[in-house]
């Protein structure tokens, strides 16, 4: 079974941050790979009401299905490989394979027909090893919104914590709280 826990500290940046950061880490525009996720919900949001996202990334040609779910530190995320081939049939309402996803929703009781595709964003991101993490730059676009963010996913909550507050204070860019791109999609397809 493909899980894990996902540990990550995120802040919102302007776009001068975002290029101030991405110098001084020495990352160039060509290290920017694209990723598209697809995000699919109930008509009522009920995975969202969860806490919880349902996402297809399309990334290098191939297609995960991935829930994302609520956990004591951090979120628990389950993998499932689709064929990328087949995402469109997916983004019709075709029901998703069985596998590691689909059985993890039916445990929480989730009718996967009242599941529709609702969105998609597509970032821009660039990786970089930094103090024992993966440090993270994002620029994503989705509903006519374009945002910039920097990541840092690490292994230990507290560690990872002060590094990331560490590296914000460094570049003198302020603590912002950050929803995770998920929410910061629903919040632009309400308003919308």
């Amino acid at each position: 079974m493909s899980k894990e826990i996902e540990i990550e500290f995120k802040n919102l940046l302007n776009k001068n941050e975002f290029e101030s950061l991405k110098k001084s880490l020495g990352i160039e525009d060509r290290s920017f790979t694209s990723q598209v996720n697809h995000y699919f919900d109930s008509e009522d949001f009920k995975l969202k009401e969860m806490g919880s996202a349902l996402r297809i990334r399309m990334k290098n040609d191939k297609a995960v299905l991935t829930f994302k779910e609520p956990a004591e530190v951090g979120l628990l995320e389950t993998h499932q490989p689709i064929e990328a081939n087949e995402l469109e049939i997916y983004l019709k309402g075709h029901p998703f394979p069985p596998g590691d996803v689909v059985d993890r929703l039916a445990e929480l009781s989730i009718d996967m027909d009242s599941l529709n595709y609702f969105g998609t964003l597509q970032t821009n991101r660039a990786e970089a090893d930094y103090n024992g993490g993966l440090l993270v730059l994002d620029h994503s676009s989705y509903l006519n919104c374009e945002d910039y963010e920097v990541e840092y996913e690490v292994k230990d909550f507290h560690s990872g914590k002060n590094l990331f507050n560490q590296l914000l204070e460094e570049h003198q860019i302020p603590i912002r709280e950050t929803d995770n791109k998920i929410k910061r999609f629903y919040l632009a397809k309400i308003n919308s």
